[in-house]
């Protein structure tokens, strides 16, 4: 019996190339099979983060695993095995395939989930962490994320809890631009010093230095860090 190959999920930082680690950029060098989310891999944002840094990966096998983002639980199940039978394949075949994400793979990472079907088909799966967005923009904006015994909050879509920002320590704001003009009411009344990148690292990237100056329509990647008044 053959042996099988094994699936990578592999984070590749948050927009810098330079911040790729040195086993991903092992990884995308001495493999030929990669996983990309989305319809067009040439499109998808951790590919052009990672063919900065390994521009070999150009001419490779590159495999779209569209991942939509649905409210249909049933559709995103569906998704989830489509997308995990179409690695098997290349697993089956006694090929590695390396899954490349945006940012570190074990924070709201969508290969998690194709993991968690190919374990439980029988295969090998591996971890591979990148650069968390949340630590490249605090070093984007110089500060330390935490000190001494602060604690550290890392809350997702904050606007569909409406939870209040009372809690003491740091909190990091992911997956909120769809509503900001509501986070930006909690972070107000939070009283917190109020600091956000968007799009950390890649060409676009803006800093806020204030609740005020975050725009109600800030894009997708845009990462919030609010912090105890100095």
């Amino acid at each position: 019996m053959s042996k099988k190959g094994i699936a990578y999920g592999v984070g590749v930082g948050p927009g810098d190339p330079e911040l790729l680690t040195l086993k991903a950029v092992r990884l995308i060098k001495e493999n030929e099979i990669f996983a990309v989310p989305g319809k067009d891999p040439k499109e998808a944002v951790a590919y052009k983060i990672a063919v900065q840094a390994v521009p070999e990966l150009a001419e490779k096998t590159l495999v779209p695993v569209d991942m939509p983002m649905v409210k249909d639980r049933e559709a995103i199940r569906k998704q989830h095995e489509e997308g995990a039978k179409l690695i098997e394949k290349y697993l089956d075949e006694g090929k590695n395939v390396v899954y490349l994400t945006l940012g570190d793979s074990t924070i709201y990472c969508t290969f998690t989930y194709l993991q968690a079907i190919m374990e439980k088909d029988g295969y090998e799966t591996e971890l591979v962490n990148g650069i968390p967005s949340f630590i490249a923009a605090a070093s984007r904006l110089n500060i330390p994320l935490v000190e001494w015994n602060e604690l550290l909050h890392v809350v997702p879509a904050v606007h569909k809890t409406e939870e209040p920002l009372s809690l003491p320590g740091t909190y990091v704001l992911m997956k909120s631009a769809s509503d900001m003009a509501k986070v930006k009411e909690l972070l107000k009344d939070s009283g917190k010093d109020v600091l956000c990148v968007e799009n950390c690292g890649m060409e676009n990237e803006h800093v806020y230095r204030s609740v005020d100056e975050i725009p109600d329509k800030a894009g997708y990647f845009s990462l919030i860090i609010a912090k105890n008044p100095s």
